[in-house]
């Protein structure tokens, strides 16, 4: 009997303190594309009744993550994703649960051939945070780079 190996989304549950904390659900995850979702919990609300400003930073942070593991997954082995910056703005009120979704801001190839080169890329991760009615709440660009292993 085999079994199937832990998705990202567990993966990163199980290894990231605060994605369990908050109770960070990963709805999807690809190469092109990760959502995760942020519930609408008391414990985590600000002084407005919505999700505190640290809360939504962690939920993009994690949502780039999951896009980057899915992403260079198959370059563990030679390097270590690390966030190297990241910026973002709250745009309007959110309240309830929100989603953020993240998408990487370079081609993959165009990565990997710099890393292949030696040299340690860097690249964008950009980050929509929606409320359940659409409405972007915040928008984060997290810069990652691959460190190559010594």
């Amino acid at each position: 009997m085999s079994e199937t190996p832990p998705s990202i989304g567990e993966m990163l549950t199980a290894t990231v303190p605060m994605a369990r904390t908050l109770n960070l659900e990963f709805a999807e995850t690809t190469p092109e594309r990760a959502v995760v979702r942020l519930p609408d919990q008391a414990e985590f609300h600000n002084h407005v009744a919505g999700p505190h400003a640290g809360a939504m930073f962690t939920l993009g942070e994690s949502a780039s993550g999951a896009i980057v593991l899915a992403a260079f997954g198959d370059q563990l082995s030679r390097a270590v994703p690390l966030a190297v910056r990241a910026e973002i703005g709250y745009r309007k009120l959110a309240m309830g649960p929100v989603t953020a979704t993240a998408e990487i801001g370079r081609p993959i190839a165009d990565v990997v051939a710099e890393l292949d080169a030696g040299a340690r890329p860097e690249f964008p991760v950009n980050v929509a945070i929606t409320r359940e009615d659409g409405a972007v709440t915040g928008e984060m660009t997290i810069v990652w780079t691959l460190r190559p292993n010594t």
